[in-house]
């Protein structure tokens, strides 16, 4: 799963155990990272795991994602 958010651009803040072997795991990722997440989770576990979120704050982007959603809207008005 960790994987899978660093994948994200995710930034793992912890893990804790659960009762019966569960782990919770905490992590801020960007909101557009998150589209599809639900499905992939259920996917990588086998229907088992479940997932909340919960906006944490604001903050730019990389560089590479503000010049490629730019380029993306110059290339929508043409």
């Amino acid at each position: 799963m960790i994987g899978d958010l660093n994948r994200r651009r995710g930034l793992p803040k912890g893990q804790e155990g659960r009762m019966g072997g569960a782990v919770a795991i905490q992590a801020e990722v960007p909101l557009s990272e998150m589209f599809g997440y639900v499905t992939q989770l259920r996917t990588l576990t086998s229907g088992r795991a479940s997932s909340t979120m919960e906006l944490s704050h604001y903050a730019p982007p990389p560089a590479s994602v503000s010049e490629a959603v730019i380029a993306a809207a110059k290339g929508g008005k043409g």
